[in-house]
């Protein structure tokens, strides 16, 4: 494969070993799932970093919450986008949805930090997430659905969720999730699928708050 240098400058990084972006940008096999892993883990330090340093007088709970709308898929797509990765993935042949987008852009992350180690890895995040850090606020922040099912079953009925995975099938590379969310008290239950077992989980929350009407 060709370096993609148009999208090394978008990225704000040039790889010193352009073997990492391309394992990145393979979508496949063990070394992306390593860097995606890796990548996930160094994209969660660096926002909740940058969210500490923004926001200083905010507490555990809303901080978490403006971290989750800062990483997770729909936000991770949507940067992905902003870069050109989707038309990089579809020139390679990939199946591209918000998942698949939001993985390459964690290994791509992964890349970055084993290249250039955590400062490189932190000024490519917050660049490429710029636009959507800028925008981020304690009144905007929306509670994500596994949060918001807790605490409405909490307040209504001293209860708490389960989550328990049902199924996980596909490829290595590109696995399918299925978690079931179960509320005893209530004798409910809801199923979830994503690109991993969290996203799974919020998937699952999100028809249980539809069910007992609390979205």
């Amino acid at each position: 494969m060709s370096r993609p240098a148009a999208l090394e400058q978008r990225l704000g990084h040039s790889f010193a070993d352009p073997r990492l972006l391309e394992q990145a940008l393979a979508h496949s096999g063990h070394e992306f799932q390593r860097l995606e892993f890796l990548g996930d883990a160094v994209l969660d330090c660096v926002a909740a970093e940058e969210l500490y340093r923004l926001f200083p007088s905010l507490q555990e709970g809303p901080l978490h919450r403006l971290q989750v709308s800062m990483i997770r898929e729909s936000t991770l797509a949507q940067a992905a986008r902003s870069v050109a990765l989707e038309e990089q993935l579809k020139r390679m042949k990939t199946d591209v949805r918000d998942s698949t987008l939001a993985d390459s852009l964690e290994a791509i992350f992964g890349a970055v930090f084993l290249d250039g180690g955590y400062a490189q890895a932190r000024k490519c995040i917050l660049h490429v997430l710029a636009p959507f850090v800028s925008n981020l606020s304690p009144e905007s922040a929306v509670k994500d659905p596994k949060t918001q099912l807790q605490e409405i079953l909490q307040a209504r009925y001293k209860s708490r969720p389960s989550y328990r995975q049902v199924a996980s099938v596909g490829a290595a590379h590109e696995k399918t999730f299925n978690v079931e969310c179960q509320v005893k008290k209530l004798d409910l239950s809801t199923n979830g699928t994503g690109s991993s077992r969290q996203r799974a989980e919020q998937e699952a929350a999100r028809a249980m708050l539809a069910k007992i009407g609390g979205a």
